[in-house]
């Protein structure tokens, strides 16, 4: 039986993952998976993550581009570690 992922990534670019499980707890190695091409990585959670928000694959910066499907999908206005949660309080749109 294989193991079923905890983060979908697009592309290997991106430098966000979106959570596809249900209680992911600080702690947790997760698998992860690149959609684009089915290759995957092991990361670990360093807060609880709801199913459907976003994790940093990297250490982010304020000032930083959030990157997903490969698009630029707003700006870090917080520090936020590898494996943290990434959401309203540390990244915002760039449409307004």
């Amino acid at each position: 039986m294989s193991e079923i992922p905890h983060l979908l990534v697009h592309e290997h670019d991106d430098n966000v993952g979106v959570v596809v499980v249900e209680g992911l707890t600080a702690g947790t190695d997760m698998l992860c998976c690149v959609t684009h091409d089915n290759s995957t990585f092991r990361l670990t959670a360093r807060h609880d993550v709801p199913i459907g928000h976003k994790v940093a694959l990297k250490d982010l910066k304020a000032g930083d581009t959030a990157m997903k499907y490969g698009e630029d999908i707003g700006k870090i206005i917080a520090d936020v570690g590898q494996g943290e949660h990434l959401h309203t309080h540390n990244c915002k749109t760039k449409r307004w």
